[in-house]
């Protein structure tokens, strides 16, 4: 069992959890995502790791209410338990193999699009610590709807606030106001998006055009988080990769996005789950261990 020693609300039906978990905290890097169960009978929810304490044992994840599995959650306290947690899972950030003093001599830019503010979070506190130079957009529907700005600013990112309706800092889109510090002479090295499907394929799609790498988190894929329901297989380049995997992270200017979204809206639908576990029955090519060949 896994105690939950901290909840608090973030934002209107998005909510932190800190987790008590010495495995995972000790192990865990960022980009990672961790599998949970909130009781024998519960549903695997995957969730991107928004923070770690080796020190104190715990991982803290965010989570926005939007089906049973997270309201369920939603209504669980500080001092109650979780029947499972385990993790870390997939690969991490590929920042984190980098050499040191390469690293150091670059500016990178995260893009963050609602939730996707949390998963950026242990990006940038790593980065940070290493001493990286790193800014951060951080866009919300409104001001109530941003998060970690106050997180981020602590540990020294430059951080960037957009919102659609104007109701804090830039109004309009992330993809806007990023187009306008790259044209006022902000030299960026490297673009990280984590948000809206939608967001990150034109954030990439921006990016292409000033040739600046990009890499985006497709978490918001995962289902089983194994590699062995196939319900995460994406496009990249001329390859077909599996989220939970193989990532969560990929080459943005590489990413099909126009069909991982089908596959995002098709898992959504009850003929499209049909789908999937049929898929899954048959078995599925991937290049995981443990998968069905």
């Amino acid at each position: 069992m896994y105690k939950i020693v901290e909840r608090k609300e973030l934002a209107p039906s998005i909510f932190l959890m800190e987790i008590e978990a010495p495995r995972v905290a000790k192990s865990a890097k960022p980009g990672q995502f961790i599998i949970l169960r909130i009781d024998e009978k519960g549903e695997r929810v995957p969730l991107t790791i928004a923070d770690y304490d080796e020190a104190k044992g715990t991982v803290t994840i965010v989570i926005q209410a939007i089906g049973a599995s997270t309201n369920k959650l939603y209504n669980l306290q500080a001092g109650e338990y979780l029947a499972d947690f385990v993790g870390p899972l997939g690969q991490p950030s590929e920042f984190v193999h980098e050499d040191l003093e390469t690293l150091k001599k670059k500016r990178i830019m995260f893009v963050a699009g609602g939730v996707g503010a949390a998963p950026v979070y242990p990006q940038v506190k790593w980065l940070r610590e290493k001493g990286v130079n790193v800014d951060v957009i951080i866009g919300g529907k409104t001001k109530d709807h941003l998060l970690y700005v106050k997180e981020m600013e602590s540990i020294g990112a430059n951080v960037h606030i957009c919102t659609d309706d104007g109701s804090a800092g830039y109004k309009g889109l992330v993809t806007n106001l990023l187009k306008e510090l790259i044209d006022t002479g902000n030299k960026f090295d490297e673009v990280v998006a984590i948000g809206p499907m939608i967001m990150m394929k034109f954030v990439a799609k921006l990016t292409a055009e000033y040739g600046i790498k990009t890499i985006v988190s497709l978490n918001m894929l995962m289902v089983d988080g194994t590699g062995m329901c196939g319900a995460c297989r994406v496009s990249v380049g001329d390859e077909v990769k599996f989220t939970c995997v193989d990532g969560p992270e990929f080459d943005g200017h590489l990413v099909n996005f126009d069909e991982a979204m089908r596959r995002q809206t098709l898992y959504k639908s009850e003929e499209g789950r049909k789908l999937i576990a049929k898929e899954k029955e048959e078995g599925h090519t991937c290049s995981c261990k443990g998968g069905n060949n």
